[in-house]
């Protein structure tokens, strides 16, 4: 076991409450952390393909302002998933903090 202690592991994944999820081990291949990385996979995947629509939901001049919000949403949802993965991905890769806030 290691003398260095573990660094909590922000999950790709909120509470009830809607506070940050954190997963403290030594093990990068234990099951929950197995399980956030397939979730912090798809939440990449999914705002990439959004991105794709979101390109050619732009494009359309038939397009209304009521899908042009809900893009917004989605794609702010997206954004925030993403955020948080750099924010737990770049907190595992470095020593130090990441230097700024994004929130949660």
């Amino acid at each position: 076991m290691s003398s260095t202690p573990a660094t909590p592991r922000l999950l790709p994944w909120t509470g009830q409450d809607g506070k940050p999820c954190y997963l403290l081990t030594d093990r990068d291949d234990s099951p929950l952390s197995r399980r956030a990385d397939q979730v912090e996979a798809l939440q990449l995947r999914m705002g990439a393909g959004l991105l794709e629509h979101a390109r050619a939901l732009i494009e359309d001049p038939a397009v209304d302002a009521r899908q042009l919000r809900f893009l917004s949403a989605q794609l702010s949802t997206a954004l925030q998933d993403a955020l948080r993965v750099a924010q737990s991905r770049g907190a595992r890769s470095v020593d130090d903090d990441i230097p700024f806030d994004l929130g949660f």
